[in-house]
Order: structure tokens, then sequence, then C-alpha cells
């Protein structure tokens, strides 16, 4: 019975090394795993740590032979801006964003307007009145051939812009409604 136990006992360590090994292993690729991304890191600091924009990468250069090649007869131009604070690359990502947004709304927009007029009377005092306007731009375009053509960092505003081109003939022409929605009427 102590053998079978000794045994046993042997049998439970040699399995738990050979759990062990293999973990022991991969401890050690999630080692390099780490050093990587330690460098990715550190790279990433150091190029977005860049402030002379003759070292910045090729994508936040000035390309002003690119966008003066694009008339206006031909393409919507679009311009972005955005905010250095949080790096370059959210920048960039902003001020594309923006450009684009710029490009949609050039082709089609959707402004609701909402007024509330209030006029409040109180027992012996003189009525007041309240307007509230709400004004909402809405814009919903699926953009084809939109084309970045220009990166700009101005250091001393602490900004970003870029300019964004689409072909006129990519504008697809929206069929109208069927029938126009009714506006809400307010009871009073």
């Amino acid at each position: 019975m102590k053998s079978r136990r000794s045994q046993l006992i042997v049998a439970l360590i040699a399995a738990g090394c050979s759990v062990l090994l293999p973990l022991h292993s991969f401890a050690a690729d999630s080692g390099d795993v780490r050093s990587h991304a330690e460098q990715s890191f550190d790279q990433l600091k150091q190029h977005t740590g860049q402030q002379d924009s003759s070292k910045a990468p090729s994508w936040l250069r000035h390309k002003v032979e690119d966008r003066n090649s694009y008339s206006g007869d031909h393409y919507l131009i679009g311009n972005g801006q955005g905010d250095m604070a949080k790096g370059p690359i959210i920048c960039r990502r902003v001020s594309e964003l923006s450009a684009r947004t710029d490009l949609a709304k050039q082709i089609r927009i959707l402004v609701k307007e909402h007024m509330v007029d209030r006029v409040r009377e109180r027992t012996g005092r003189e009525a007041e009145q309240d307007i509230e306007l709400t004004r909402e731009e809405i814009v919903q375009e699926y953009l084809q051939g939109v084309k970045i053509v220009d990166h700009q960092i101005d250091e001393d505003s602490k900004t970003c812009s870029v300019t964004a081109v689409m072909p006129k003939s990519q504008i697809q022409p929206k069929p109208a409604p069927d029938r126009l929605e009714p506006t809400p009427m307010v009871i009073r």
C-alpha cells in the first residue's frame, strides 16, 4: 500500500513537471513578446515626441504639388482640422474624419430645426417669454474615391490640418422620397 502511494506521488510529480516545462518555455516566449512590445512603444514615443516637421513621417509632410493639381470644377475639396494635444497620429485621424465630413456636407446634408416658445405668467408679475432654438446637421453619405492630398502641422497653434478631394463623378444622385415627412404640430 505504501509503495502504491509512493508510485502515485512520483507519477503526480512527473505529471506536474511535464505540465510546467512547456509553461516555462511559453513564459520565455511571452518575455520576447514583452520586449518587442516595449521596443515598439519606445519607437512610438520617439515618433510622437518629434517636434521638427522635417523629421516627421511622410504622411505629415506638406504636399503642395498634389493639392494644387485638383480643381474645383472636377473635384469636391474638403478641409479638416485636429488638435495636436493627443499626438500626431490621433490628430491625423481626427482631421481626416473632419475633412471627409466636410466633403459629405457638400453633397447632401439634412438640417433639422426645433423651436420651443415658452411664455410664463405668474400671479402679479409680468409675463416672461423664453425661446429655445435647436439646429442639428445630419450627414450620412457613402463616399467613394476620396483621397487625402495634404497634411499640415501648425506648431504655433498646435493643430494639424488635412485636405481631402473626391471626384465629382463619384457623386450618386439620391432619389427624392416618395412622401415628405409631416412636420410635427404643437398644440397649445
